[in-house]
């Protein structure tokens, strides 16, 4: 398996380094052997090469069969041309894999609990969330849109738009995710005012024909909303179009208390998928050895699971995190009295050492 590696700026090339040494220890444990490549993305491509995605780069992407990414960005380069600041690159390599749905698990550890935001008795019915978000459609994408002025004031509008292809291949995702989890999907929609919502409903049904073994449920995206803080336990996978998911997914991972923990995967039709924990770039704890490895780490475990079908190696990476929590181990980002303050270092020997 081809892996290309992406530390990227700020704490991402620590992180990446601990979740690789995982990874290779994975490897030697299962027999398994990682060829992993370099290269250049956000505002460290743009010191060596002006620009925040070099075509080597997105070329090495594309002749992987996974991409780890580390974090993007810092303050070093807020003062540049917008065109090309950092987080271009991101966006700009999401595009050029076509990587058109986004994976955001939300899950608390039992050992996190006191982190959570939620009340203890909710917290006790358990919160592990996978939300699917259709990443390239709907409303961020939809033509026309248009802003300027009519009639004599500021005016502007956007257009909510998805076709069939783009809703069945998002819809067959989660059906997947799902099969890989408790065989649950909860589709979010607005189909009692959105004629779009109508559309993205019934294709989901329909698609869901071809996974008889998946149970399928529909709420609307208020309801989901409230539902999530009043008892996430009920949800296993959630797919939704843009922006509903741009909301509930960071809603989700808010209640954890910990974006620390979380990591995440962007998933194309037959493309290398894009792993990356949720947390940005963190300068201000850069090279210090203070940064929490673990969502990276579990990138790696969403890389094996979902790009290789690798679900005991996964499932091995993910105990052994757990494990370590257990022991007590925390970074400082997730700091609780009484246990053991480590770095990123000493974080991931811990989890090593639990393998």
């Amino acid at each position: 398996m081809k892996i290309c590696v992406l530390p990227g700026d700020g704490i991402g090339t620590e992180i990446v380094t601990q979740a690789l040494r995982v990874l290779d220890k994975v490897g030697e444990k299962y027999g398994r052997t990682f060829e992993t490549t370099e290269a250049l993305i956000g505002g460290c491509a743009i010191d060596a090469e002006g620009v925040p995605l070099p075509a080597e780069t997105v070329a090495r992407c594309k002749d992987a069969d996974a991409v780890l990414l580390g974090a993007v960005g810092g303050p070093k380069w807020d003062v540049i041309d917008p065109a090309i600041r950092p987080e271009k690159g991101l966006l700009g390599i999401r595009k050029e894999l076509g990587l058109f749905a986004n994976l955001r698990p939300a899950r608390l550890f039992k050992e996190l609990a006191e982190a959570c935001y939620l009340r203890p008795d909710i917290v006790a019915r358990g919160l592990d969330v996978m939300v699917v978000r259709e990443l390239t459609g709907g409303i961020y994408f939809g033509e026309p849109r248009f802003d300027g002025e009519k009639d004599g004031e500021r005016f502007g509008f956007n257009t909510m738009t998805y076709y069939e292809h783009e809703i069945r291949r998002i819809a067959k995702v989660a059906f997947e995710a799902a099969r890989k989890r408790s065989g649950r999907v909860c589709s979010v929609d607005k189909a009692n005012v959105l004629d779009v919502s109508r559309v993205w409903r019934e294709i989901v049904i329909d698609e869901h024909k071809n996974y008889p073994d998946v149970e399928l449920s529909h709420m609307y995206v208020d309801n989901a909303a409230m539902q999530l803080v009043r008892d996430p336990s009920q949800f296993d996978v959630l797919v939704t179009g843009n922006l509903f998911g741009d909301i509930l997914s960071d809603e989700a991972a808010a209640i954890t208390g910990s974006i620390g923990m979380l990591p995440s995967a962007s998933l194309g039709a037959g493309n290398p998928g894009l792993f990356e924990p949720i947390h940005g770039s963190a300068p201000d704890i850069a090279g210090k050895d203070l940064a929490n490895p673990l969502a990276t780490i579990l990138s790696v475990s969403m890389m094996l699971r979902h790009a290789f079908d690798m679900g005991e190696e996964a499932d091995c990476i993910e105990n052994a995190v757990v494990k370590t929590l257990e022991q007590g181990y925390r970074t400082g980002d997730i700091r609780q009295e009484g246990c053991k303050l480590v770095g990123c270092v000493a974080m991931a020997e811990a989890v090593l050492a639990n393998m």
